[in-house]
């Protein structure tokens, strides 16, 4: 609901918002990119938000926020209007993926783990799917019934999931951990991470933002057709992070993460390069896996790097969501200036994207043979007696 839903329902709908005057098409990419920057300010108050009033109330209450955001784009009064309600989708997304995980994990056995975590970030891809679902049912009735729609479902998932958070955090026992700071040499090493993670944040924004507009304006296929591909890209988000997962679970996540990188940066590529609708649609399928399921790859490297070390891993990992969401946002009104001024041209954005992928695949490789990584790099994370670390 948060990402899934409050972000990527929007991508489906932009081709109709164009076709239906509500605003200009440079504005409402603008708009999209709103979304973004809320996202950033949701991933930088997300702590404070959490200790005030604790990560049970916050996600209830950003759950509730994104359910009235979606509905307020129900009116286009104003480009103005648009872009709050749009930022304060992103604001309560942003603040649901930095405290969702930590708030659910620590009530989930060791064992158990690694696909709790897997499930958490499936939910991303199940509400892309649902929207390119739903979105096209919904749009037969017109815009603004579509987004009441929306809100409504989002509402009903509120409600339904309202007395399920867990009361307080298991893992509390772990705060004799008071420092939010790693050691140096981990700090180099959640460094990198973080860079890595910002170009990868560039890298999935073009396809992520433009994908259906591609399709419908830039290959001159129908409304339908373009939430059809969205549905597929949907179905890639869904298989993302338990896909990506096991692989972690094969090789060890620094690997994974370079090999994940590899295929995406040849992916956005290749849609870069072609027309045909039969290979963009098999392209939206290998893209979709990315975005949800780089997230728990990235979530067990940092892991990784601060073994048995909650309070740590915990901070390292808000900061990482900040860092990705500061390049995301960055990205998204870059991206949408070099829209506007290029002709609208989809796939010189996607040919940007694949450059920042393989900047990141390039950093990785770097940093790895001047030895900047630590020791375990190649290892995969066995089962350990401390089940703090099985995500």
């Amino acid at each position: 609901m948060g990402i899934g839903l409050a972000r990527f329902a929007y991508t489906p709908l932009l081709p109709s918002l164009i076709d239906a005057h509500w605003f200009t098409s440079s504005a409402v990419v603008y708009l999209g990119a709103a979304n973004l920057a809320g996202y950033l300010i949701g991933a930088l108050l997300a702590r404070p938000i959490a200790r005030r009033i604790s990560d049970r109330s916050a996600l209830r209450w950003m759950m509730a926020l994104a359910s009235i955001a979606l509905l307020a784009c129900a009116a286009p009064l104003s480009v103005g209007w648009f872009f709050a309600w749009r930022l304060a989708s992103g604001l309560a997304g942003g603040t649901i993926m930095v405290l969702v995980a930590g708030t659910v994990l620590p009530h989930i056995p060791g064992q158990r783990r690694g696909l709790a975590g897997g499930a958490i970030f499936m939910g991303l891809g199940l509400g892309i799917a649902a929207s390119g679902t739903i979105v096209p049912l919904l749009l037969r009735a017109g815009l603004s019934q579509t987004w009441a729609g929306l809100a409504l479902l989002c509402a009903m998932l509120t409600a339904f999931s309202w007395n399920g958070w867990p009361r307080a955090a298991l893992a509390a026992a772990h705060a004799a951990q008071v420092s939010d700071q790693p050691a140096p040499g981990a700090r180099l090493r959640l460094n990198i991470v973080f860079g890595q993670y910002a170009l990868l944040a560039v890298g999935l924004v073009p396809t992520m933002e433009f994908l259906v507009d591609f399709v419908t304006r830039g290959l001159g296929e129908s409304a339908g057709v373009g939430s059809f591909f969205w549905i597929l890209y949907g179905l890639g988000a869904i298989a993302g992070p338990a896909s990506y997962g096991l692989l972690a679970d094969r090789l060890g996540f620094g690997p994974a993460l370079r090999i994940v990188v590899l295929v995406q940066a040849i992916a956005v590529g290749l849609i870069s390069a072609t027309d045909n609708a039969v290979a963009v649609g098999f392209l939206s399928v290998v893209i979709g896996t990315f975005p949800p399921g780089i997230v728990p790859v990235v979530l067990g490297r940092v892991h990784q790097v601060l073994p048995g070390r909650p309070q740590e891993q915990s901070a390292a990992w808000g900061r990482a969501t900040t860092v990705f969401a500061l390049f995301q946002a960055l990205a998204g009104y870059t991206y949408s200036y070099v829209f506007a001024h290029s002709g609208e041209d989809h796939q010189l954005l996607f040919a940007i994207g694949a450059g920042a992928l393989a900047l990141a695949l390039v950093a990785d490789l770097v940093a790895r043979s001047a030895r900047a990584e630590g020791p375990a790099e190649n290892l995969a994370v066995a089962p350990a007696k401390d089940t703090t670390n099985a995500l």
